[in-house]
């Protein structure tokens, strides 16, 4: 409607290499993903020719080593990848996000000879992941997970149901939270279980509100045997395991929020500049332009946040309150922007013929995956005050 081109983020990269990567996900972004977007969300139609394009290209391992088959990028430039993803089509963005926290376990806590044999697979071999630590009676409080681990000679035996699972049901593996001992977090272990481990059976996917074409589903692991070289850390470990991919895992979702955002943002400036009412374009009048400027300066506050964040993480620094203050803030401003941005568009806002609706869907879901929003409350404030008395 507009004959403005869409605004594209200036970005500051730190090396002419993650330029030219960027540049090269914005191509693949904008010539594979987008134009199939709403259709195949519509028809809850998972593209996984799209993730093996991106395995093929060395994009699904980009914060890790390349020795393995990773890309050896900061999580600076990871995540600005991340963002590119989600403005074309969260369902692509955050599915990267999560293969990604599903190889955090064992590239961070594998041993050698578990990271020589299983990462390149994983980060470039055209495998698919998903991350197994929410159950139907513990999202929140991760730590009371009841899915068991026993151990039977070499192997342990598997028992239990996960639920909420991204790529449940089509995943190549899945990185498992099981409880081996005592109750409480000392008692949880992380597995590597293949995906078409026998016992492991995926339920029907959840109907849900937005990112109809990403999976989500209930596992059932009815005795499923893992053996023990597929235990990822030591036995009780596999809690501070969780805690440690999650921190990463919300600054993944701070990115894909920023990219719904800014993609809702570039949509509402594009109808308003060619939207003719009263005989001068809709962005003439002051309430829209006002409106079109605070989302835009939310999310340049949003896009700052969460890459000092990385920073933080790149330099070897804490970064815990930061990835949490991150997450809220993004996926707050996500719900927010899109919001307005059905606003602008007015009743095409609120018709399937314009992405915005679409957008201010998906933006939801953001602010409850990998910790809802209180619980990101409850981790800053405990930076700040201490943990709560009982």
């Amino acid at each position: 409607m507009s004959d403005r081109a869409p605004y594209l983020v200036e970005r500051r990269l730190p090396t002419e290499e993650s330029k030219e990567l960027v540049a090269l996900v914005r191509d693949i972004a904008q010539r594979e993903i987008a134009p199939r977007a709403a259709q195949e969300e519509e028809a809850g139609r998972f593209p996984r020719e799209v993730f093996s394009l991106l395995s093929e290209s060395g994009l699904l391992g980009l914060p890790y080593d390349s020795a393995y088959g990773g890309g050896d990028q900061p999580y600076e430039v990871y995540l600005q990848v991340l963002e590119e993803l989600a403005a074309a089509r969260l369902t692509v963005g955050l599915g990267v996000s999560v293969h990604s926290l599903a190889c955090h376990a064992v590239a961070g806590y594998g041993t050698k000879e578990q990271r020589t044999e299983h990462l390149p697979a994983m980060l470039g071999g055209g495998l698919l992941g998903a991350y197994c630590l929410s159950e139907p009676a513990s999202g929140s409080d991760a730590a009371s997970l009841r899915t068991k681990a026993v151990r039977d000679g070499d192997d342990w035996v598997v028992t239990g149901t996960k639920a909420w699972i991204t790529h449940g049901g089509i995943a190549d593996f899945y990185t498992v939270l099981a409880r081996t001992g005592v109750e409480g977090p000392r008692g949880i272990t992380a597995f590597l279980v293949p995906g078409d481990a026998e016992g492991l059976n995926a339920a029907a996917p959840e109907k849900k509100m937005g990112m109809k074409g990403s999976p989500t589903a209930q596992l059932n692991f009815d005795g499923v045997r893992v053996a023990d070289a597929r235990r990822i850390g030591e036995e009780g470990q596999g809690f501070a395991i969780a805690l440690s991919a999650l921190d990463s895992g919300r600054l993944g979702i701070a990115a894909c929020a920023i990219g719904v955002a800014q993609a809702a943002l570039n949509e509402a400036v594009g109808y308003a500049t060619g939207r003719q009412q009263f005989g001068r374009p809709i962005a003439d009048f002051q309430g829209l332009r006002f409106m079109l400027a605070d989302m835009a300066t939310q999310i340049e506050a949003g896009r700052a946040l969460y890459l000092e964040a990385a920073r933080l993480r790149d330099e070897g620094k804490a970064f815990s309150r930061q990835a949490a203050m991150a997450k809220l803030f993004c996926t707050d401003l996500a719900m927010r922007v899109t919001v307005d941005a059905v606003q602008v568009l007015g009743g095409y806002g609120y018709t399937q013929d314009f992405p915005v609706e679409r957008l201010m869907r998906e933006a939801k879901v953001l602010q409850i995956v990998e910790g809802t929003n209180q619980i990101q409350r409850m981790v800053i404030a405990r930076h700040l005050a201490g943990p709560e008395t009982r």
